[in-house]
């Protein structure tokens, strides 16, 4: 009895005497479950508690001691510590202990700076050390009583870790147990699907623990604790909460609001150069690459919503519910499968082709000129929303760009050369394009020209009982445009609108009655290209949707964007 109060002087001491009203635990199983409850008592200590797990954090290339006290001879012991962020070096050393007492038969301890000098001074002897980032553990099934200390240190940089400590191994059973099988099996395999199976813990059925299981998706690698896996998705979460540059307006903002902003230097007092600079800033955040989802006591799971032809790493974690400590299985990889091969539509030489993509969908293009050539130009006109392009020459990337509205692309020339087009759909719906591929050199052009700003712009003004008046851009280019008029219903709004602006569907689409006039123009003075329309013999207080049509000289035509306006109901 002497001898166990010896050894809790001994570790109050090495603790300092900060730590006198810190009770040291035991294996009392009353006590146990009192300490155990109440969190605050281990917190930041240095005291390792008999039997439950505790988590800490080491600062690069600076050691952290722990230490427990064995108070019998002949007593099992069992060490697990658990690396999370980077591999560690840990240590465990049993301390000399001095004398109990220094007089002869005085029954007087030494001095308390002696004894505390002659436990800190002495190594010990080491019984154990290791160092890498896998989940060890230390296991004796007998050991002398005394003051254990436990070392770690992580040299890599900063680091989380875990701790487990118990002189009563075979009844605590805290982790859960593994199978005899341990490996995560893939049992089917998609293009953006992977099903997982594997072997369910003996601890959840057999000893009746509350046990669910957590899988862990990630790109990069296994992980082999939970510990782990979690410390990596709590740096992905702190690095896309990072707070952005706190910034008043952009020159966006105020194009946003009906302004053009000026050059007086009022944008760059307050930091702003540019609208990239805006656009950039309002960016969404990155999503995480790494995702944890835990699914109860199933052992069967289907991930879902992974990319085609990319390579996953699948690890399944068994987690006691009850105390949170948690188990690897022996995690997996699998690569989703491709994209299934489409039909490859040829093009030919000069002629405009059709396409139609679903949402979110692909279509392949081929063009194979028969003769030599120098170069190859590429018209894709976007109907709806804006979709990617790619094209490839012989494998090679040449361009990858988004394309709304009508575009072209002078692309170098090779010899026997072979073009792959590659066009991806919008988010927002199904697309439809017009494409023309030609090694034919042309002063004119199958697609009208059109400016940067294809708006319609009514002046408020001007409006009248029976009339409105509009103004549109032109281009340098000599077009064709005509303008059509269509009365709508007041709340016909922006989803109706939408549906209705294919700028691929032309004039030969609408009726003869909703015509309001074509004629030609166009200015060698790009700041002069504006031209206007009155309208008139429209009804008061109508709402009405108008279109202007730039048709080429191929008769290809191209719509401008659709514009709403409403006639006064009282002149």
């Amino acid at each position: 009895m002497r001898q166990c109060k010896g050894w809790s002087l001994v570790l109050l001491m090495v603790l300092g005497l900060g730590s006198l009203a810190q009770k040291l635990p035991t294996r009392d199983e009353g006590l146990f479950q009192m300490q155990i409850r109440d969190k605050s008592l281990f917190h930041d200590s240095s005291v390792i508690p008999d039997g439950a797990e505790i988590s800490g954090y080491l600062f690069r290339d600076t050691p952290k001691r722990y230490y427990f006290v064995v108070e019998e001879d002949n007593t099992p012991l069992s060490v697990t510590v658990t690396p999370c962020d980077a591999p560690l070096e840990w240590k465990l050393t049993l301390q000399e202990l001095p004398e109990e007492s220094s007089g002869e038969g005085s029954g007087e301890p030494e001095p308390l700076d002696q004894q505390k000098q002659q436990v800190t001074v002495d190594e010990g002897t080491e019984l154990f050390t290791y160092k890498g980032n896998d989940v060890e553990s230390y296991m004796a099934t007998s050991t002398p009583s005394g003051l254990y200390q436990l070392e770690l240190l992580s040299t890599e940089k900063d680091s989380n870790f875990k701790v487990y400590t118990t002189t009563t191994p075979e009844s605590d059973q805290p982790y859960p147990e593994l199978p005899y099988d341990p490996r995560v099996d893939v049992t089917a395999l998609g293009r953006t699907t992977v099903t997982l199976a594997w072997k369910p813990t003996p601890t959840g059925f057999l000893m009746g623990q509350p046990v669910q299981y957590c899988v862990v998706i990630n790109k990069e690698h296994n992980f082999k604790s939970m510990c782990a896996a979690e410390a990596k998705i709590s740096a992905d979460d702190a690095f896309m909460l990072a707070p952005k540059p706190v910034r008043d307006f952009s020159p966006f903002d105020f194009v946003h609001f009906g302004f053009v902003p000026s050059d007086n230097g009022f944008g760059k007092e307050r930091g702003l150069t540019s609208n990239k600079i805006s656009r950039a800033y309002l960016a969404k955040p990155k999503v995480s690459d790494i995702q944890k989802v835990c699914i109860g006591n199933k052992n069967i799971y289907t991930v879902s919503d992974l990319k085609p032809d990319t390579q996953y790493y699948f690890d399944v974690f068994a987690v006691n519910s009850a105390t949170n400590t948690s188990t690897a299985y022996v995690g997996t990889f699998a690569r989703t499968k491709e994209e299934a091969r489409q039909k490859t539509l040829e093009l030919k030489d000069g002629k405009v082709s059709d396409v139609f993509i679903k949402r979110k969908g692909t279509k392949f293009l081929r063009f194979a000129p028969v003769s030599s050539h120098q170069r190859v130009t590429l018209f894709v006109h976007s109907c709806l929303d804006a979709v990617q392009v790619q094209v490839r020459r012989d494998g090679k990337l040449l361009l990858s760009q988004n394309v709304e509205g009508v575009r072209q692309f002078q692309l170098r020339g090779k010899p026997k050369a072979k073009y792959q087009i590659r066009l991806r759909g919008s988010r927002k719906g199904a697309s439809t394009l017009k494409v023309l591929a030609t090694t034919r050199p042309s002063s004119k052009q199958p697609f009208p020209s059109l400016p940067e700003d294809t708006r319609i712009k009514a002046f408020d003004k001007l409006r009248t009982c029976s009339s409105v008046t509009v103004a549109w851009l032109g281009t340098q280019d000599r077009n064709k445009y005509c303008i059509y008029r269509k009365e709508v219903a007041d709340s016909f709004g922006e989803e109706q609108r939408r549906r209705e602006q294919n700028q691929c569907a032309g004039p030969e689409t609408r009726r003869k009655s909703e015509k309001v006039l074509c004629k030609y123009f166009h200015s060698p003075n790009l700041q002069k290209a504006v031209t206007t329309e009155t309208i008139t013999g429209l009804e008061p207080g109508k709402t009405y949707l108008l279109d202007v049509y730039v048709v080429g000289h191929s008769g290809h035509s191209v719509r401008y964007q659709s514009k709403l306006v409403k006639t006064r109901k009282y002149c």
